[in-house]
């Protein structure tokens, strides 16, 4: 007889939703209002976990300044979330590709193709893991909607065994695992359609990540307010994302002297504001940048002079 697999419905996404019961019943555009609201759950689970987020977020503040890295770790709907929110780091915040890594059960071949098997390895990421050179310093965050997923489970356990600081993101209730450092709960409740946790849960899931890697690269310096100040301007949005950017920073510049400015900054969005708020060189601007970690409010204070 095959195995019999744990009995998981004490899970708040795997029970029923008393909005859906007639779901086959429903016309196309019901069932979109439907979804519609019980999305207004997303918003809410984010803002009950926000002081848990946010603690998360100073904690990696402290740790990237020393070099350390933060590493999603996910099956299915879940890794490729995570994998998603890490490769979106680097062009939004011009960040090292290695600051942020999702890591997805099964390997990179399950974010086209489902291999939901590969989820009951618990020692499944192992040798992604080793791979990565996973030590001290670094911050695993294992993500599953339903806070049971043996490859999550095993993934934080083998992190917390490397000597990283270990976290959870889960969208049903439950207690903090062993291993785990922190845990963070999105309680966004029953699925419209019973278990998939595409749906809500995905939604919320995406939205705290999204929170998590903005609010750690603002903190970072990244950013002077609003404005994405750490960009290279490698292609035609972003150039002319740079020039209007570097216009509101410097309103005696016109286009074709921000676009005059920002060749001879080497395409870097920050430097040619120091250098032309500070009237230094390339050089003299990158090392003003660098005792100031990257702070450009810090170098030039507020946009208007």
């Amino acid at each position: 007889m095959n195995r019999v697999p744990p009995d998981r419905s004490h899970v708040r996404t795997e029970h029923e939703h008393e909005a859906s019961a007639d779901l086959d019943r429903l016309d196309a555009t019901q069932m979109v209002r439907l979804m519609a609201k019980d999305h207004q759950h997303v918003l809410d689970a984010i803002h009950m976990a926000a002081d848990e987020i946010g603690a998360l977020v100073e904690d990696l503040v402290e740790r990237f300044r020393k070099g350390g890295r933060l590493v999603y770790a996910g099956a299915g709907t879940s890794g490729r979330l995570g994998v998603l929110d890490a490769s979106e780091c680097p062009p939004t915040f011009q960040s090292d590709p290695n600051q942020v890594i999702g890591l997805i059960a099964g390997g990179d071949g399950s974010l086209r193709r489902s291999s939901e098997g590969r989820e009951d390895e618990p020692d499944g990421a192992a040798a992604d893991l080793n791979a990565l050179g996973l030590k001290e310093g670094d911050t695993l965050l294992g993500i599953a909607a339903g806070g049971t997923t043996p490859w999550v489970l095993g993934a934080i356990r083998l992190a917390k065994e490397r000597g990283a600081a270990t976290a959870m993101l889960v969208c049903s209730p439950r207690a903090c695992p062993s291993h785990c450092d922190r845990l963070i709960v999105l309680d966004t409740g029953p699925e419209i359609l019973i278990g998939s946790t595409r749906l809500k849960a995905g939604s919320a899931t995406k939205l705290a990540l999204n929170a998590i890697t903005t609010a750690l690269f603002v903190r970072l310096g990244k950013t002077h307010g609003p404005w994405m100040v750490d960009l290279a301007a490698t292609n035609d949005k972003l150039v002319d994302r740079a020039l209007r950017t570097l216009m509101k920073f410097c309103p005696s510049l016109d286009r074709v002297a921000a676009m005059e400015a920002l060749q001879h900054a080497g395409q870097q969005l920050k430097v040619a504001i120091v250098m032309q708020r500070k009237g230094v060189d390339l050089e003299q601007a990158a090392r003003l940048l660098q005792a100031a970690h990257g702070s450009l409010r810090s170098v030039i204070g507020s946009i208007q002079k």
